[in-house]
């Protein structure tokens, strides 16, 4: 029988012969996850990015459309403006809706996400500001 020390010699000699190429097979496993996960990561950051493009066309238009006699069609002119300016591809297939009931103003902005992922339309997005309108009043009444 062989001493322990060259037992133990030949045991981690043999140990890491037979574990020759086990980090190759475990990246072949985990690297596709962790693209994923970075794909995914990334059409996040790019969904929430064009909801605020969104978010901030529809806050421009009602401040426009609130004002003292405007209109709600000025604030959709302003939404547009701001679309034209920062949407680029971020914000595909834009359109803005503003609409008014005497008392309350609403500016809606919807459009689609693009997407990372090929054969993927993309992820629809709708966001809207209300607010009420600016008019004088006379105290008391």
């Amino acid at each position: 029988m062989p001493a322990p020390d060259k037992l133990k010699s030949w045991w981690q000699g043999r140990r890491w012969r037979d574990d020759r190429g086990d980090t190759n097979i475990q990246m072949a496993i985990i690297f596709p996850f962790v693209l994923l996960a970075t794909v995914a990561v990334i059409q996040a950051s790019m969904w929430y990015y064009a909801r605020q493009i969104a978010l901030t066309a529809a806050r421009e238009g009602l401040t426009a459309a609130r004002a003292y006699q405007s209109s709600p069609a000025a604030g959709a002119a302003q939404a547009q403006d701001v679309l034209r300016r920062t949407a680029g591809d971020s914000l595909r297939g834009y359109s803005v809706v503003a609409s008014s009931d005497g008392q309350r103003v609403r500016v809606r902005v919807s459009g689609t996400a693009l997407s990372m992922i090929p054969g993927v339309a993309g992820l629809q997005i709708t966001q809207s500001a209300s607010g009420p309108l600016e008019r004088w009043t006379v105290p008391g009444e």
